[in-house]
């Protein structure tokens, strides 16, 4: 199932990220797609709120991997961008995070797309203009209806 949402700001795309987040489960894994300053880590920042979790949200561009621990689940934050072969992957410990307590969000995804997981949702976000992003999800009804009231 795919859905489309426009948002107008980067606190939109942080809303509808929020409402995203707090319909996630253990287990799932989001592959984002989307160039240089479409606004992946901000969606994850709306992500990362949506689930409960208050830490403070930066690219792992240089970490390659941020964890983002609360007290429920776990937000694992990749950035695959420079990632090319896969004994690269082994070394981020991408498969070692994959259990039912974690949520995974994996920018660049197109870099491993034979590693990502069956039933993985995929976020696009396309830049429209300065600020408006036009973001389409692959995935479960869960994400029907998500941005249809207001997000600011």
């Amino acid at each position: 199932m795919t859905y489309c949402y426009t948002t107008s700001s980067p606190a939109e795309t942080i809303a509808l990220g929020r409402r995203i987040g707090a319909l996630l489960r253990g287990g799932d894994c989001l592959a984002y797609v989307g160039g240089l300053g479409a606004g992946k880590t901000t969606m994850t920042r709306g992500i990362a709120l949506g689930m409960g979790l208050e830490d403070d949200v930066t690219s792992p561009t240089f970490a390659l991997v941020n964890e983002y621990r609360g007290t429920g689940l776990t937000l694992i934050h990749f950035d695959m961008y420079r990632i090319t072969s896969p004994a690269d992957l082994e070394t981020t410990g991408f498969f070692d995070y994959m259990d039912e307590d974690t949520v995974l969000a994996v920018e660049w995804s197109e870099n491993i797309s034979d590693a990502i997981p069956p039933g993985t949702v995929y976020i696009r976000i396309e830049r429209t203009g300065d600020d408006t992003r036009k973001i389409t999800i692959d995935g479960d009804e869960r994400f029907a209806d998500i941005g249809d009231r207001d997000l600011g």
